[in-house]
């Protein structure tokens, strides 16, 4: 399986590496990504341009990774920008403070995706973990976002509701989703990856509510045998990360390291096929051993690899999965609320079903 990728046709870039909120868990807060390779910045709409102007084969960029891009101030140009070049943009937000100007781009400029974190379904509730953050704020940026679909008549942004599950909101998991209906998002709930802070309380009623089959990293990684955060590993083959300034940070994960070349610079294909990042992903197959100048040596989830001498997977399996996701995104988007679910249970249940048997008819496929 190759080692060095061709010229991405999606990529992570940061759009802004600054936050309005304080949330406890978060880097941003902790002061580790502005002390680190990220820095604090914001992406500009020269760079932007740049990208698109050498990488016309981009079909899509994610731009959140450490910090809130309605920060961003030339983020309604960057918009616009995209939209011209035909290349799709998606991204997290925590959607607290956003320009009227700025909620119009999202839907004229068809913005593919927003996800907005909302761990709780009241004021009191969300505000523990969203500090600095409005409840109401929030809601009321949503509701304007759907007003503005109509006017335009756009299904875009689609707007999924992310629900952090700690203990002191699992009470209002049915609400948030009922919330969620009303508000025509899709409701997706992630597990908390700290297990000290306000754990999960009633783990089985969270398993009712959320169909979820684990509700805890460290059940998850009893059951799989896999850190929780293995799938960002990934990100250095599928999904690379740029920072807001060009560095190479490989995934979402890396805060403290980059990969040496600038993409802005020296060429997307060519920082993201650099020796160091060549050799970290020989690194996470197993395939070389760690190196001090390759930021994935310092990171938690690679050493929890090499304590379990269990590597990262890549090969028919994974291409195929990513395969049928992608099929699914793109026909997704034109169908009703109800038939979008229909169709990712569909999925889920198609890949389980065959995944064992996938090498047996895909060998090679791996990248």
């Amino acid at each position: 399986m190759a080692n060095t990728i061709g010229s991405p046709v999606q990529m992570r870039l940061e759009a802004a590496s600054f936050c309005n909120l304080r949330c406890p868990l978060c880097a941003t807060t902790q002061g580790h990504v502005h002390q680190g390779a990220v820095g604090g910045g914001f992406l500009r709409l020269e760079d932007f341009r740049k990208l698109l102007d050498d990488n016309p084969g981009l079909e899509r960029i994610g731009l959140s990774n450490t910090g809130e891009i309605f920060l961003n101030p030339a983020l309604l140009s960057i918009l616009e920008l995209a939209h011209e070049r035909g290349v799709e943009l998606v991204a997290d937000a925590n959607l607290n403070k956003v320009r009227p100007e700025v909620l119009e781009g999202l839907v004229k400029y068809q913005f593919r995706w927003l996800v907005c974190a909302l761990d709780g379904a009241s004021e009191e509730t969300y505000s523990i973990y969203r500090v600095r953050g409005k409840f109401a704020n929030v809601i009321n940026n949503i509701r304007k976002v759907n007003e503005l679909k109509q006017h335009y008549r756009s299904p875009f942004p689609e707007l999924v509701w992310k629900f952090i599950i700690f203990g002191h909101n699992e009470h209002e998991l049915l609400v948030a989703r009922e919330m969620a209906r009303e508000l025509d998002m899709e409701f997706y709930p992630v597990l908390n990856r700290d297990p000290n802070f306000s754990p999960v309380r009633d783990p089985e009623a969270v398993r009712a509510a959320t169909g979820l089959s684990v509700t805890s990293t460290d059940e998850y990684e009893a059951l799989h045998g896999q850190s929780f955060l293995e799938i960002y590993c990934h990100q250095l083959w599928d999904n690379p990360q740029i920072n807001w300034d060009g560095k190479v940070l490989g995934c979402c994960v890396n805060s403290w390291g980059d990969f040496g070349d600038n993409a802005f610079r020296d060429g997307l294909r060519a920082s993201v096929n650099t020796e160091q990042i060549v050799y970290a992903r020989k690194m996470l197959r197993g395939r070389a051993p760690p190196r001090e100048d390759i930021p994935c040596t310092r990171c938690g989830v690679y050493e929890g690899m090499r304590k379990r001498g269990q590597w990262l997977e890549r090969g028919a399996r994974h291409t195929v999965k990513l395969i049928y996701w992608d099929f699914c995104s793109r026909i997704l988007r034109w169908l009703p609320e109800r038939a979008r679910r229909t169709v990712k249970l569909l999925y889920w249940d198609f890949y389980r079903r065959t995944r064992r048997w996938l090498p047996a008819f895909v060998r090679g496929a791996g990248r």
